[in-house]
């Protein structure tokens, strides 16, 4: 049986001592050498470095400092700089090796997490395809006749195949959301900035950012919380507002109107229209929007100043040789070479313009629901027609950089074939956690859900094993995502991790005379509803602050939940109930509201 990579698992098997970090990578290399390192990586970390890396963390973690991502093994497309190990951006004539690693690998190496190595790309990370590689090409890991997606092919298959808990790809024109969607794993695309790509050999300076590969929402969500976060030494990274609205209870996702295509994939369009039934069950309202703009912004990115760009990272680098790049690439960069500086600002003032008329369908909706991509391919049709198909797949993913949004893809579930197919949740700029909680929701309404293509079931987190420094928390009322003291979390910076219920034997109650409106949960061993409750973190001085905060008859105290796990959360005091009404037939404050 597969080990369980999740972050939650082994921080658990870590923690309980059944599980060490050596006898983990002893496991994670014998499966690549069986499998061949081929073509999904590119370079291996020497074994000897893992074990002195191995030797480092254990010493912190026994002197007491707490590692978030203790031994969590991860791997790293290589056009991201890990120090000592050769970056060749699928290119071996480019190829160096650097001093330094980029900010990002910094930050995660620092918490405690191990790099295994480097994967595969399409070179210099054009292509949405993963066929652009004198390494060879990765195939999806339900079939190898079909593509993987790129450009992040070999960082999408390696946590696809459970050979590490998460990758770290980058994302231009959807490199970190398409091979998701191919190889059944979630691929959460940042904000442009969030995450520093100071260590990245550039595609698009300008709208490149670093992308997170993990088998569910919460493992990237906990990757991301320590991989973000302001760098001087990039000169394109941004800070995050301190406070973001959250996600209305009853929210809008936007579905085009118009403009929809799957290029004759019935089974993915069948997918999609169920992705959208699955939202509104989970309280969504569809909402049919001009879909004109963003398809238009799509367009812009391979021609005039951003086709430029790529020709310009290759410049900065002075590495502008033909013999050298792969032929599909070299004929799509270097036709940037006639683009003048007129038609770079004629491009810039149309991109403006329909970032504008965008902004009209954003009132209308919360989240922007799409397909990932409309359809898949197999290898051979690739090869026989790499842009015009490759164009296909950035059909709904071309845009997001270019509008400056956020983005992460979720699997959809599967086609007839045994293929899957993904959606991708997008909203503005600095909403990624917003978005993600909606996202993990939606990913979770799949029947039999399972990592990649280990088999392995979706893990639901445990509170207890979580590597955040967060405390978790699950609120049941006027604290729900939309409600009316959802703020007081807000602004602690708390972040909504899932939707869970309880364990059966608790009743729930609608408190009178309260101010807003407020529910009392208490457990009697009577009720024999499972009432829906949020999981939130938050950090312990913003725990502290909160839990002084809370009015009587309401306190904090332990709540079992159905998977078998525990954790803090609301409760009542049992005096409060005598002039109370029952609602544990609802399931929870959010059935009793639309009553």
């Amino acid at each position: 049986m597969v080990q369980p990579l999740d972050l939650t698992s082994l921080g658990a098997a870590y923690d309980t001592g059944a599980l060490k970090p050596a006898q983990l990578f002893d496991t994670i290399f014998a499966r690549i050498a069986e499998i061949g390192e081929r073509p999904v990586w590119i370079s291996l970390v020497q074994r000897a470095r893992i074990a002195e890396r191995i030797q480092e963390i254990e010493k912190r973690k026994e002197a007491g400092e707490k590692l978030h991502l203790f031994g969590i093994p991860f791997a790293v497309k290589d056009n991201i700089d890990v120090a000592g190990v050769p970056t060749t951006a699928a290119c071996p004539e480019f190829a160096y090796t650097p001093e330094r690693s980029a900010t990002v690998v910094e930050r995660l190496e620092a918490a405690g997490a191990i790099v295994v190595g480097k994967t595969n790309l399409d070179q210099f990370a054009t292509g949405l395809v993963g066929t652009r590689s004198p390494y060879g090409i990765p195939s999806s890991v339900f079939d190898p006749a079909y593509i993987s997606g790129g450009s992040s092919s070999g960082s999408a298959v390696s946590v696809a195949s459970g050979l590490v808990s998460f990758s770290l790809g980058t994302d231009t024109a959807g490199s970190g959301r398409v091979p998701a969607a191919f190889n059944n794993i979630v691929g959460l695309k940042p904000t442009k900035g969030l995450v520093s790509t100071r260590g990245v050999v550039p595609a698009c300076r300008t709208l490149d950012c670093v992308s997170i590969f993990a088998g569910t929402v919460d493992d990237a969500l906990k990757v991301l919380a320590i991989a973000e976060g302001f760098d001087a030494e990039d000169g394109y990274s941004r800070s995050a507002p301190s406070t973001t609205a959250s996600l209305p209870v009853a929210f809008r996702f936007g579905v085009p109107a118009e403009g929809l295509e799957f290029f004759g994939d019935r089974d993915a369009a069948a997918l999609y229209e169920e992705a959208i039934r699955n939202l509104e069950a989970l309280g969504g309202t569809a909402v049919r929007i001009d879909f004109t703009p963003f398809q238009d912004a799509a367009r812009l990115l391979y021609e005039g100043p951003w086709l430029a760009e790529r020709l310009a990272a290759l410049r900065a680098y002075n590495f502008e040789r033909a013999d050298a790049v792969h032929p599909v690439v070299w004929d799509i960069v270097s036709k940037a070479g006639g683009t003048s500086a007129v038609d770079a600002f004629k491009a810039f003032y149309r991109l403006a313009d329909l970032t504008r008329a965008a902004e009209a369908e954003w009132d209308k909706m919360d989240v922007l629901l799409l397909p990932t991509a409309g359809t898949t391919y197999r290898i051979d049709e690739l090869l026989a027609d790499p842009i015009s198909l490759n164009s296909n797949l950035g059909r709904y993913t071309n845009f997001v950089n270019l509008m400056d949004l956020s983005a992460i893809a979720v699997p959809g579930g599967f086609r007839a074939d045994g293929l899957p197919f993904g959606v991708t949740l997008m909203g503005r700029a600095f909403e990624d956690v917003k978005i993600a909680g909606l996202a993990d929701r939606l990913h979770r309404t799949l029947e039999n859900a399972s990592v990649g293509g280990t088999g392995l079931p979706l893990p639901t987190p445990s509170p207890g094993a979580s590597q955040s420094n967060a405390i978790s928390l699950a609120v049941v009322g006027a604290h729900l995502s939309g409600q009316p003291l959802n703020w007081q979390l807000i602004d602690r910076k708390a972040r909504l991790v899932r939707t869970a219920r309880t364990a059966p034997g608790y009743s729930f109650y609608a408190l009178a005379g309260t101010k807003p409106a407020k529910p009392g949960l208490v457990y009697d061993g009577k009720g024999k509803g499972l009432i829906e409750v949020e999981i939130w973190e938050v950090d312990a001085s913003g725990y502290g602050t909160f839990v002084a905060a809370i009015p009587p008859p309401l306190g904090i105290g332990t709540i079992k939940l159905e998977d078998g796990s525990a954790v803090q959360g609301f409760i009542c005091e049992a005096y409060a109930i005598e002039t109370a009404e029952d609602i544990t037939a609802f399931g929870g404050w959010r059935n009793w509201l639309k009553r």
